[in-house]
C-alpha cells in the first residue's frame, strides 16, 4: 500500500491517516543495523521533516528528521511531554512491560521522565551531585583508568581501541564517581549495551543494572562517602530510594553509552585523517574541536527517546494525535539540508548541534563526558607515539540499533 492510497485529499504528503497502518519503515532490523543514515534520508525525501516509523514490536512512532522540528519538540514540554504515562499505546495495553522499548521509553521516578516542578526538583539534585563529582577530580580518574587500560596492551604493539579502550574507560570513571567497585563496572558495560541494543534481553539486563545500583544505594545509606550516590541520598530535595536508584541508572547508562560511543568516533576520525592526527600531536588542533565535529556528523545517540504529544497538533505538516510517541532524530536533524546545505563546510566553533538534546532536558553531564574524552585522547597519543590505523579506513564497520550506531572495532598498531 503506498502513501497515495493511505492519504486522503486533505492529508499532507507522506502522513498516513491511521498512524501505524500501511507499509511503514522499521527503525530496527537488518537494514537499520547497517545503514540507518540511508533510512533517514529516504524518509526525508518521502515524508519531509517528520516521518511515520515502526519501533521494535512494530510499535508506531513519529521520527522527527528536521532540525527546527527537533528543536520545537525539545524546547516545548507543554506540547511534547517526556512523561510516558501520556503514551497512548502503553496506556491502552498495546505495549507491555516486557517490551524492549520499556527500558528506553518507560516512565520512572527520575528527572528525564517528568516535566515542570517535579523535573526541576530532581534535576537540581542530579546537577548538584554531578558538579560535586566533577570538582573532586574527573580528569584525575580518567587519567588513572586511561593509563591502566593502555598498560594492558602497550607491550603488544596492537590493540582494538573499541574493545580495549573506549568500551570500558567511561564506565570505569563512572564507577569511581558513583562509588562502585571497578569489577562491578566491567559487568555493567555489557548490561548497558544490551539496554541500548534492545531485543529480548533488554529488560533482563535493565533489571541487573537496577539490582546492582539498588545494593549500592543501600550500602551508601549506611556508609556514606564522597560520591554521587551519597550526594543524591543526602540532597535537600529529599529523594526517596526509588528516585535515587533511578537517577543512578540514568547517569550510568546515559553517561557511559554516549561517552564510549563518542570516544570511539573521535578516535576513528583522528586515525583516518592524517591532518587531524598531526594537528593534535603538534598542538595546533584541540581534542574539543574534533569532539564538536563528531557531535555534528555522528552524534552518540542517533535517535533520542522519546516525547509524547499532549494534544492533537501539527508537526512538519503531519497530524500528530494526543498520546502519540515521537522519537527525535538527532543525527538526521544535524544533517538537515535546511541548516547544513553543504556538509563539507566546517562546523568548528558552532555548538548548535543536537547531540546533547536541547531545552529543559538537555544533558546535565556533558562537561564530564567531554573531559573524559579529552583526557582519553591526550593520554593515548602521549603514551603511544606512532599510533596508526591497522586496516584501511573503508574496512571499518558499524552496527546500529534504533537509538545509536556504534563502531564495531578500531584496530591499531604502534611501535613498542
Amino acid at each position: 500500500m503506498n502513501d497515495q492510497t493511505l492519504n486522503g485529499p486533505d492529508t499532507p504528503r507522506g502522513c498516513p491517516v491511521a498512524h501505524g497502518s500501511g507499509d511503514l519503515t522499521r527503525l530496527y532490523g537488518p537494514e537499520a543495523a547497517t545503514d540507518p543514515v540511508a533510512i533517514y534520508e529516504r524518509l526525508r525525501k518521502e515524508h519531509g521533516t517528520v516521518a511515520p516509523v515502526l519501533l521494535e514490536g512494530d510499535v508506531p512512532a513519529w521520527l522527527v528528521l528536521g532540525y527546527r522540528d527537533n528543536r520545537r519538540v525539545l524546547d516545548n514540554p507543554l506540547q511534547f511531554t517526556r512523561d510516558a504515562r501520556t503514551w497512548r499505546d502503553w496506556r491502552e495495553g498495546r505495549v507491555g512491560e516486557t517490551s524492549p522499548l520499556i527500558p528506553m521509553l518507560g516512565w520512572r521516578p527520575d528527572c528525564v521522565s517528568q516535566d515542570g516542578e517535579p523535573h526541576r526538583r530532581l534535576r537540581g539534585a542530579v546537577t548538584d551531585g554531578l558538579q560535586a563529582a566533577a570538582a573532586r577530580g574527573i580528569r584525575r580518574h580518567a587519567t588513572h583508568f586511561a593509563t591502566k587500560q593502555i598498560d594492558a596492551f602497550a607491550d603488544a604493539g596492537r590493540a582494538d581501541l573499541v574493545a580495549d579502550y573506549a568500551e570500558y574507560l567511561p564506565m570505569l570513571v563512572l564507577t569511581r564517581v558513583l562509588g562502585l567497585a571497578e569489577g562491578e563496572g566491567r559487568r555493567l558495560v555489557e548490561s548497558s549495551a544490551h539496554v541500548l541494543k534492545g531485543g529480548e534481553d533488554a529488560v533482563v539486563h535493565d533489571g541487573h543494572i537496577r539490582q546492582i545500583l539498588g545494593e549500592l544505594a543501600e550500602r551508601k545509606r549506611d556508609e556514606p562517602g564522597a560520591d554521587f550516590t551519597t550526594a543524591l541520598l543526602e540532597h535537600p530535595a529529599g529523594l526517596d530510594m526509588d528516585e535515587v536508584v533511578s537517577h543512578l541508572r540514568l547517569v550510568l547508562i546515559a553517561g557511559h553509552t554516549t561517552t564510549s560511543n563518542l570516544l570511539a568516533r573521535v578516535l576513528q576520525l583522528v586515525l583516518t585523517d592524517v591532518s587531524r592526527l598531526s594537528g593534535l600531536v603538534s598542538g595546533q588542533l584541540t581534542v574539543s574541536s574534533v569532539v564538536e565535529e563528531v557531535m555534528w556528523d555522528t552524534p552518540p545517540l542517533a535517535v533520542l527517546p522519546g516525547r509524547f504529544a499532549t494534544a492533537d497538533l501539527e508537526l512538519g505538516g503531519c497530524p500528530v494525535k494526543e498520546g502519540d510517541l515521537l522519537v527525535l532524530g538527532l543525527a538526521a536533524g544535524n544533517l538537515d539540508p535546511e541548516v547544513r546545505p553543504d556538509q563539507g563546510v566546517s562546523v568548528q566553533g558552532n555548538q548548535s548541534h543536537l547531540a546533547f538534546s536541547s531545552g529543559p532536558h538537555e544533558c546535565p553531564g556533558q562537561n564530564i563526558g567531554q573531559a573524559i574524552i579529552e583526557i582519553a585522547v591526550d593520554v593515548l597519543l602521549h603514551r603511544l607515539p606512532g599510533l596508526r590505523l591497522a586496516v584501511p579506513p573503508e574496512e571499518l564497520t558499524s552496527t546500529a540499533s534504533t537509538w545509536e550506531s556504534r563502531l564495531d572495532s578500531l584496530p591499531v598498531e604502534f611501535p613498542v
